[in-house]
């Protein structure tokens, strides 16, 4: 995060699927961790490790989506409940990543492990393939046109740089930049623009 920016403009994600194995008292524990915008891409994702593991005894996941983390899903797919969705979940959180599915699958091995143990080796193989991912920042925001003639751009672009994260130039008849701008400073964007123009140039959220 830098200056530009709040915890209210920004979330994390992962940068690229990563995976992590654990053997406890003979179980496999197998865990894959995705990027996913979307609970249709989650749910996609899912179904390609269940076919890659098709003869898995569970493939248990949790995902989490949007900015807060607050469209989520855990489950248990077959253990006891709460041993597996939850502790996967609860991963995700204490990570703090967003967008992101977590499937691990579990070959049984011959002794039981109790909810207790369940829950620990489901933690533990989730925590080790989130400790392999690289946390991208996706940054909230919303886009300004600002629309400006020549002799205005050099009022104009230090304010751009000064609140937007990023900015795309096109001059033709007059000068125009779309540039994001976090959601915590949109409001001063605009009225730093029109205050150091005169109300000159103009500028539009789309």
């Amino acid at each position: 995060m830098d200056e530009k920016t709040t915890a209210a403009d920004v979330y994390y994600t992962i940068s690229e699927r990563k995976r992590a194995e654990l053997k406890v008292k003979g179980s496999r524990f197998t865990a894959t961790v995705f990027p996913a915008k979307s609970k249709g891409e989650a749910l996609s994702k899912l179904d390609d490790i269940r076919k890659e593991f098709y003869d898995a005894t569970h493939n248990c996941y949790a995902y989490r989506l949007g900015s807060k983390g607050l469209d989520f899903r855990a489950a248990d797919d077959g253990e006891p409940s709460g041993s597996a969705g939850k502790p996967i979940l609860f991963m995700l959180q204490k990570y703090d990543v967003s967008d992101a599915l977590l499937v691990v699958t579990r070959y049984f091995g011959g002794v039981k492990l109790g909810v207790g143990g369940l829950s620990r080796a489901y933690s533990e193989c989730a925590a080790m393939a989130l400790e392999l991912v690289e946390k991208i920042p996706v940054y909230r925001a919303t886009s300004l046109r600002v629309i400006c003639v020549y002799e205005d751009i050099s009022i104009v672009k230090p304010i751009i740089e000064r609140f937007g994260v990023d900015c795309k130039a096109d001059y033709r008849d007059v000068a125009e930049f779309i540039v994001s701008v976090p959601l915590s400073a949109v409001d001063d964007c605009i009225r730093a623009v029109a205050a150091a123009t005169n109300a000159r140039a103009g500028t539009i959220i789309i």
